[in-house]
């Protein structure tokens, strides 16, 4: 238990004020609260779910809240803004939606958006009704529409002077579940045209407008830029920064924050383990997100994966047997339902070929398209860009390379690709059988019928060899389906004496007493090579296995395990060898 006299830790909370009150640890992002005002009046930001953007907008309301003028030590006496705060301090009612909250399915969708609103309309009434003139909460309730009740609090606070900060969370979450469970029919209906959510912001459009209006400014979250592009066209005053320098590490943490929160549990007593080795540890399966291209060396964290990782390892003494936070696994589930518009396994499904089989993409990152054109490309590399799944990691030739930022994300494109197969009938594997050959992989160094059993799937299951062309597309099988058994963290074209490995079965580090890992390389033969080949491939995969199990990097990261040394050769589908190298 960790004493009242130290901070806890705020995993899966985003209540600003509870986190100051009951003496929580905060990653101070309050520094950024000069450059958000001076940037835009209007501020739109993309990032991925559960990366801390609902905190930030909980630090705005704080902040800027009229009602809070007095507080200001109170809620902000130990952060960087308290020694620096700007004019807009404490000068705004704040006006707040959270779209999670509203029910998508079709019959409650839009009847529970205006339950929402109207919600929000009761709660800043409670909060500002001392500021306006008697009768406010009768009239305000009289209006009918929630479009009326906006137009109605602009323009009453407007005529006494009075600002209005309208902030939005997850503008995107409901439209996003539409179009995922739905199709993009429904999803048209409420964002197109005389859609009630488009009206929404054409409304909000028109109260930026004109002399004397009280809303000045927005702050809007979400995950995706297609809805913001669908239902505001026309509404070009909200600036995206979603790929802005300046704006980086707005959310989530930076390594050196990471590591100063670190080091005061460790001067506290409660982190037992070394700073510098959790870090090394929580790296390769948080770490690595970058939202510019001119902040390469600026990675970030994902928070919440962060403070999971710590309220484990914190409470129990030990990090967590699963580095992947569950809630995190439900919220990438949901996302891939948006891989496949409409049940369509088209050039989006290819996209996730490629990723897994190349570890990375160029694209043209594009900040605004609509959902007609999700399946170009680009576009749907953008999104994946914008989902978490993808970050930058180099530029050239007038396109950014995008690749898979850690081992969390890798898995979440491993059931992409394996689901991807399985709804469209194409290839099905019995995972329950699968994990129990790999058992006895890691276990008894039985490897040999794990390659045996899906080459046998292959041979029964003839609709996926139009899948497998190339070794790459080998490869990028292979890591699929053997990823997602959890007993090795699957390396692809790791980097070993100069060269690269085509997949090191790294032991899961939670798994303390796994007897074997191994190196793989895989060869491949055209359908019509003659069989004197295989000799020729065998060699070649003698040569590098040796050459790379001499690296000290597999002494550092096997264990106590022993290491096996193994090639496998397919023709096109069918796998033609096995073989181990002698110890």
């Amino acid at each position: 238990m960790i004493p009242t006299t130290v901070k806890g830790i705020p995993y899966g909370l985003s209540d600003y004020e509870v986190l100051t009150r009951d003496n929580l640890y905060y990653v101070d992002k309050t520094h950024f609260i000069p450059l958000i005002e001076q940037a835009a009046r209007y501020f739109f930001l993309i990032r991925p779910r559960r990366f801390g953007k609902s905190l930030l907008l909980n630090v705005l309301d704080a902040y800027y809240d009229i009602n809070n003028a007095d507080r200001f030590e109170e809620l902000f006496g130990e952060r960087w803004i308290f020694q620096h705060p700007t004019p807009l301090r404490a000068k705004f009612m704040i006006l707040r939606f959270n779209f999670s909250f509203v029910d998508s399915r079709p019959d409650r969708l839009e009847a529970s958006f205006d339950s929402h609103c109207n919600e929000r309309f009761i709660e800043f009434t409670d909060r500002y009704e001392h500021l306006f003139r008697p009768g406010f909460r009768k009239e305000l309730m009289e209006r009918v529409t929630v479009t009326d009740k906006l137009q109605y609090i602009n323009g009453k606070a407007s005529d006494l002077g009075l600002r209005i900060y309208l902030i939005i969370d997850e503008y995107d979450n409901f439209t996003n579940s539409i179009l995922a469970t739905m199709g993009k029919k429904a999803y048209q209906d409420a964002t197109h045209g005389e859609g009630f959510f488009r009206y929404f912001f054409n409304v909000l459009k028109g109260l930026t407008t004109g002399n004397g209006m009280a809303l000045e400014r927005m702050f809007i979250t979400g995950v995706s830029p297609i809805t913001l592009d669908d239902v505001t066209s026309g509404f070009n005053i909200g600036t995206n920064f979603t790929i802005d320098a300046q704006f980086n590490g707005l959310v989530g943490f930076s390594e050196t924050e990471l590591r100063q929160m670190l080091e005061y549990y460790y001067e506290q007593g409660l982190l037992k383990a070394d700073v510098n080795e959790v870090i090394n540890e929580m790296k390769p399966w948080y770490d690595n997100y970058c939202f510019a291209e001119e902040c390469l060396n600026e990675s970030m964290y994902n928070s919440d994966m962060a403070l999971y990782y710590l309220s484990n390892h914190l409470r129990t003494g030990n990090p967590p047997r699963e580095m992947i936070d569950k809630n995190i696994r439900t919220d990438y589930a949901k996302l891939r339902h948006l891989i496949k518009v409409d049940n369509e396994l088209g050039e989006n499904f290819s996209v996730i070929r490629e990723i897994i089989e190349n570890g990375q993409v160029p694209a043209m990152l594009n900040d605004s398209f609509s959902v007609e054109e999700m399946t170009n490309p680009d576009n749907f590399k953008s999104l994946l860009y914008y989902f978490g799944l993808l970050t930058t990691q180099g530029a050239g030739r007038g396109k950014v390379m995008l690749g898979i930022p850690n081992h969390t994300v890798r898995e979440q494109m491993y059931s992409y690709l394996t689901e991807g197969l399985a709804d469209s009938n194409i290839f099905r594997i019995d995972f329950h059988h699968l994990r129990k050959l790999m058992v006895n992989m890691a276990y008894e160094g039985e490897w040999q019928p794990v390659f045996s059993y899906i080459a046998s799937e292959l041979e029964k299951q003839s609709r996926v060899r139009e899948f497998i062309e190339g070794e790459a597309h080998i490869k990028g099988f292979l890591l699929a389906y053997l990823g997602l058994t959890n007993y090795y963290i699957l390396l692809p074209e790791y980097e070993l004496a100069k060269g690269y490995a085509d997949i090191y079965f790294q032991p899961n580090p939670r798994l303390t007493d796994m007897e074997f890992a191994y190196l793989l390389e895989v060869k491949y033969l055209k359908r019509d090579e003659p069989d004197s080949r295989i000799d020729t491939l065998k060699a070649a995969a003698r040569a590098q296995l040796q050459k790379y199990a001499s690296d000290g990097i597999i002494a550092s990261t096997i264990g106590n395990a022993k290491l096996r040394l193994i090639t496998v050769v397919f023709r096109g589908w069918e796998m033609v060898e096995m073989e181990e190298l002698p110890a």
